[in-house]
C-alpha cells in the first residue's frame, strides 16, 4: 500500500484515476473531493460496494486524517485489487495544502 500527497493525488486524478471517499456519508456530503464516490468503510456492504469495481482499475482513496483510507487501501490489497492509493493525512492534507474541494 502506497500513500502520496496532496499534490501527487491532484496529477493522479489528471490521469484516470478514480476517487474513493471511504468516510461517512455524512462527512462526503460535508465537503468532498470533485468527483470523488462514496464507499463508506464503517458500512457493512463496504466490500459488496467495491466489488462493484474492476480489480485492475486505479483508485486514489481518502478519508479525513489518512487512518481509514490506509485501512480501506489494505482491504482492497487483499482482495485483489491492483492499483490503490492512498491520500496522507486526508482531506485535512487536502484543505491544507489549498487544493479545491465541493462543500
Amino acid at each position: 500500500m502506497k500513500s502520496v500527497d496532496s499534490h501527487e493525488f491532484e496529477q493522479l486524478i489528471k490521469q484516470n484515476y478514480t476517487i474513493i471517499d471511504v468516510r461517512t456519508p455524512s462527512e462526503h456530503y460535508g465537503t468532498k473531493i470533485e468527483n470523488s464516490i462514496l464507499a463508506d468503510i464503517y458500512s457493512p456492504n463496504f466490500k459488496k460496494i467495491m466489488e462493484k469495481f474492476d480489480k485492475e482499475g486505479n483508485y486514489l482513496i481518502y478519508c479525513r486524517s489518512g487512518n481509514r483510507s490506509k485501512t480501506a487501501c489494505n482491504f482492497l490489497t487483499k482482495w485483489g485489487y491492483k492499483n490503490v492509493l492512498n491520500l496522507s493525512g486526508g482531506i485535512i492534507a487536502w484543505i491544507e495544502a489549498g487544493k479545491e474541494v465541493i462543500k
